[in-house]
Formats: structure tokens, sequence, C-alpha cells
């Protein structure tokens, strides 16, 4: 690593070639008991930046082939980075950056936290299960995978529900589970056969028993986890086995056993060290499709890096065996070397255009479709910020339609901050985060309806190549949402929108919760929520619907429960506090700012905590219920 391009940067290079042959251990204390603040803004996401300012010069450079890779960097524990940062082989370099920031770049390379491995393993959790039956189907009410279902609605029926509008007032917290050391409980919560099933950023997965939050069993992966879990069948040697599918943040995708947690498979997916699997694998008839992401553009700006060869993608996967049947990236061009900045770093071009989120199915069209980001050199290709549909069956590109042309982005590239690795025109980060819900309407015509950062709501049709039906500002009327439309005041959507029969929902950036008919974007209604702040407040969580009430979240840790109706609040509750846990692990909640609520058999589950870039950290998985007493009283 380097802080800058010192003179001894070759001793340094021989130096950090030790670290790939001795192990190092720095862990981190693990914490127990109650908590009384929220857990500090850790590193799978800020330390991106750091290394990239501060690492690059010897770190992938190919005068210095001896230093350890990027990539081999990646596959190290975060234990053995922090040491060679703070007492090993790179002290030096460590020495000139905060212990904060050594703590980042080890996580952030690793893709999980420190100490995690050894705090966050259910054996040594005081609330184990005292039995584990045997998983006889997947059937029953219950909330798989991010969507709900293979159209990505977001939407539970009222018999799998177990809750309505009147009951919603009553909901109480009935247990909390605390993530060891967490920072970010970003995984939504998925609820199949009285089970809980949930990813975690300290690299654990978990299964828990809904109804009391005993763990049964947990299985640690590569890297973090941020996305939802998706439940299905599949046969491994002739036998048939209930699999839990999802991926890292290091682009490995995993099967393992539903029941047990043993692995099944693990396939990486995408070998480019800037790679990773973010949003949830979506499951449909023994294939498993996986969109990939990437964190290149945190500092790319910067000369020492490479700019940038990082490229979203979504690959099928045999869901029973891990075998990649095919792959198609965003870009059809494969990056190539375009020229050398003046610190002789070679740049490379066309990159970007990562999926942040899970593919919607469309069995009638044989077609998945997903919404893409923006790119990261210049040009950016028509595939970005656009909605994108394969052939299932082989991944050939079918349709692309673009929302916004011309956005080449990278973080940074403003003003001061423009350099020779900066797109040539610079996008404004508009992307299209989100899943597309797809909706048959009554007259039997189907759309995708989904949400863009500005604040555009579009309807596309799926029978006629993506050909736009409406498209609507949703915030354009909203007080104090009214400033420039740009990477730096977002006011829409960003993770997910909720679709009920005639009306569908979202939260927004700008804050507040609006509605709006399905057959012509018309806004039925819109509540702010945090009418004495409104811009002080984003409610940028996916929304999730019932029949009669959407809940939205807010980066304040409020999760709200309105009317579908007319938007007039029902319940709500502040996450953004300390929890007494059932694993006695100390847990505070904090923004809610990316995953959804999820609601199955009379209970609502949220993670509370999103400690990433400048959102309130927090460590805590939440399960609501009415009361027994209170049920029984109506």
């Amino acid at each position: 690593m380097s802080s800058s391009r010192p003179a001894s940067v070759k001793r340094l290079a021989l130096a950090m070639a030790a670290l790939a042959a001795t192990a190092q251990a720095a862990a981190a204390p693990a914490t127990a008991g109650a908590a009384s603040a929220a857990p500090e803004r850790r590193g799978t996401e800020l330390g991106f930046a750091v290394f990239q300012q501060h690492c690059v010069a010897c770190h992938g450079n190919p005068a210095f082939q001896r230093a350890p890779s990027p990539a081999a960097l990646r596959a190290m524990t975060p234990e053995r980075i922090y040491a060679a940062l703070t007492t090993g082989v790179m002290k030096s370099v460590g020495d000139t950056l905060t212990d904060t920031d050594r703590r980042r770049v080890a996580e952030s390379l690793a893709g999980e936290l420190l100490g995690s491995a050894q705090s966050g393993d259910a054996s040594a959790m005081p609330n184990r299960c005292l039995r584990n039956p045997p998983l006889r189907g997947l059937g029953g009410p219950g909330w798989n995978g991010w969507g709900n279902g293979a159209a990505n609605r977001r939407f539970q029926s009222s018999a799998a529900a177990g809750l309505d509008a009147d009951s919603v007032a009553r909901l109480r917290l009935k247990w909390a589970f605390g993530y060891p050391g967490g920072t970010s409980a970003y995984g939504q919560p998925t609820v199949v056969a009285g089970r809980v099933f949930v990813g975690t950023d300290i690299g654990y997965v978990y299964s828990l028993d809904a109804a009391s939050g005993c763990v049964f069993w947990s299985f640690r992966s590569r890297a973090g986890v941020r996305n939802a879990m998706t439940l299905g069948a599949v046969r491994v040697h002739g036998r048939r086995r209930f699999a839990v599918f999802f991926g890292d943040l290091k682009a490995n995708a995993y099967a393992i056993d539903a029941w047990s947690g043993k692995q099944i498979w693990t396939t990486r997916v995408e070998e480019n060290f800037a790679t990773r699997v973010t949003a949830a694998p979506a499951l449909y008839h023994g294939r498993l499709y996986v969109p990939i992401s990437a964190w290149e553009g945190f500092s790319a700006r910067v000369l020492d890096y490479p700019c940038c060869t990082a490229v979203g993608s979504v690959s099928a996967l045999d869901a029973s065996t891990g075998r990649v049947i095919w792959k198609t990236y965003t870009i059809a061009e494969r990056p190539h070397p375009t020229h050398k900045n003046s610190h002789g770093i070679q740049l490379w071009a066309p990159a970007g255009v990562p999926v942040w989120n899970t593919p919607t199915v469309d069995p009638r069209r044989h077609a998945i479709y997903f919404g893409t980001g923006d790119a990261s050199t210049y040009p950016a290709p028509s595939t970005s910020d656009a909605v994108l549909a394969l052939d299932m069956a082989s991944g050939r590109l079918l349709w692309s339609h673009q929302i916004y042309r011309n956005d080449s982005f990278i973080v940074g590239c403003a003003g001061s901050g423009f350099t020779e690795n900066c797109p040539k025109h610079i996008g404004p980060d508009w992307d299209i985060p989100m899943s597309p819900m797809l909706d048959e309407l009554a007259s039997g015509h189907r759309l995708l309806v989904f949400g863009t950062k500005p604040g555009d709501i579009i309807a596309l049709d799926p029978d006629r190549g993506g050909a736009t039906l409406w498209r609507v500002d949703a915030a354009r009327e909203i007080p104090g949402a009214d400033g420039q439309r740009n990477g730096r005041g977002n006011r829409g959507p960003l993770w997910g929108g909720a679709l009920e029969g005639d009306r569908v929902f979202f939260g927004l950036n700008a804050g507040g919760v609006v509605a709006l008919a399905v057959t012509n974007g018309r806004r039925l209604w819109y509540t702010p929520l945090n009418a004495t702040a409104l811009n002080k407040v984003t409610h940028s969580a996916a929304a999730t619907a019932i029949p009669g009430v959407v809940f939205v979240a807010g980066s304040d840790g409020r999760i709200w429960g309105v009317s579908s109706e007319d938007g007039h609040p029902l319940w709500s509750y502040d996450t953004a506090r300390a929890f007494r846990t059932v694993n006695g692990v100390a847990a505070h909640g904090g923004s809610i700012s990316a995953a959804g609520a999820t609601v199955a058999q009379g209970m609502l589950f949220v993670g509370s905590g999103y400690g990433v870039v400048s959102q309130t950290p927090g460590n805590v998985l939440l399960a609501f219920s009415v009361p027994e007493h209170t049920a029984r009283g109506r």
C-alpha cells in the first residue's frame, strides 16, 4: 500500500509480498450485554475509497508484480490485512492512516468485519433451539426471496400475512436478535416454513425460529451477505433437498441446506476483484439468476488506479450444482486498454453498468427483467440506466429500454476533484436500482413498473419490446423536493416499490410515501411522514404491502404502516435505539435505508441499521406481532 508514491515504493512492494505467505491475526473483541450506543460505522463500503486513494500505487500496478494484487488481498481475512497495517510489514504505511481507516481498508477488502469469525457462530449463542425438526416442505404462509414471488411485487395476501389494517395498530415487539459486531442489518429476512433466514454483514447466515427467535444454525460465508435469501428444492446425488440461495460481497453464490445449514455448493460467479452480489438471486424452474454489481467507482478518479474494468452482469446457474449455464454482461464489449494517464497507469473501457436489483421472471415471455446503473467510463453505453430483458434459456438480450442517456459517473469527479481518470462528461448518477414489478391489469394488458433515483415512475410494456406505457415525476409536486435533479439531490425511490391491485406504492428519497394508479400513473395520495423536517429523513427502503396497509421505513430508523387507501398513518415504531436481544448480543437499531419489511403468519420482520456512507449503523433484526390477548379480544 502507498500513502502517495514514496521513493521507497519498491521496498514496500517487496515487503508486501511477504504478506501473501505470512498469516497474522488481530481480531477485534466481541461485545455482549445491553447496548447503549449505535455501532460504529465500519468498513465494507467506506474502505474502498481509502484503498483506491492510498494503496493502488503498488497493488494492481504492473510495475510492482510482487505486491499482492487487489484480488489476492480480497482473499485474505480482515485480521490478516489489519495486522499488516498495524504491526506487520506494512506498518510504515499504516502509520499514515487513522486506525479507523486501517480497519475500514481491512474490512472492505476482506468483505467481512473484524472479529466476525469468532463472534458470530450460533454455537456460542445462548438461545439455541432445543429441537430442529426436519423440513417436510416449503409451503404454507411465508415471504420467500426479495419480492415475495417471481414478479417482485412485494405484496403479501391477507391469508399469508395474518394481519390487516385493524390489527397493524396493535403490533408490538416480540423479540430482537443481534448480529455480533455488525454495523449494517441490510439483509432482508426471508420467512419460510415457520423459520427466518437472514444474511448479515458479519458474513454469517442464520436460521431462526420465527415465533421465538431461537437459532437453529449459522453458516459462515466467505464475505458479508447483503441480499435476501431465496429458498427452493434441489436434487443432490439423486435426493431431493431444500436449499437456501444467496450471494456475498466477493461475488460468490451459494446453496446451503435449509434444515442443517451445511453447504451444498458455492460458485465464484465473477472474477473481477471489484464485483459483488448485493441483490438477491432469483430462482425459477431449477435455475438461479445471479446479479452482479461493483464498488469500483468509489474513488476510481485517483490517478494510481487503473480505471475501469468491472462490468455488471447476470448469470444463470444450475440450482442443484452451481454450474454456470450462461453469463450476460450489461456491456457487450469487453473492457480493453485505451491509454495511459500522466502517472503511467493503464486505463480501460468500457466499464460499469452494475445490476443492483433482483431479476424479475416472466414465464409467459421466457424472459427475465432487471434495471441497470450508470457507466464508469465514457461514453455510456445504451444499456446503462436502463431496463434489460434477457432470454431465460440462453441469456440473449431480447430488448433494452434506456431511461437516461450519457450517464458516466465516478464518485468525486467534480470541480477540483476532476482528474484524467474521470469520464469526459460527468453524468448525474441516475440508476435504476430497483426490481421492475410485473403486473397484469384487469384488461389483460401487462406492464413493468419501476422507479428511478430522480423520481420518475415508469411503466413499460413487456409484450411490445419494452415500449413506454406511461411516465410520471412522482416527486415533482412534493414540497421541498423541487430542487435540481442531480446525483446530489436524488428525490425518487431507490430500492423497491410495492404493488397491490390497481395501486403501486413507493417510499421516496425526498421523504414520505406516494401511491399511484397502475393504469396511468396518476398520483392518488402522498403522505410526508416527516412533515416538520421533510428533507432530513429519507424513505428509500423498499416498500411492502398487505391488503389495506403499506409499510415504509426511513433513515431515522422509524418504520411506518400507513393506509393504502388514503395514506394516513396506522402504526409506527422507532427502531433507532438499544435492544435486549434473545441471543444476548449488544444490539442497537439505526437507519432503515435499503431492505424493506417482510410479513408472514401474523408477524412483521425488519432489520435496523445501515452503516453505509452517511447512514446510521445498526445490528439488529426485529420481530413484531399482535399480542395474543389483544388478538383474542377483537
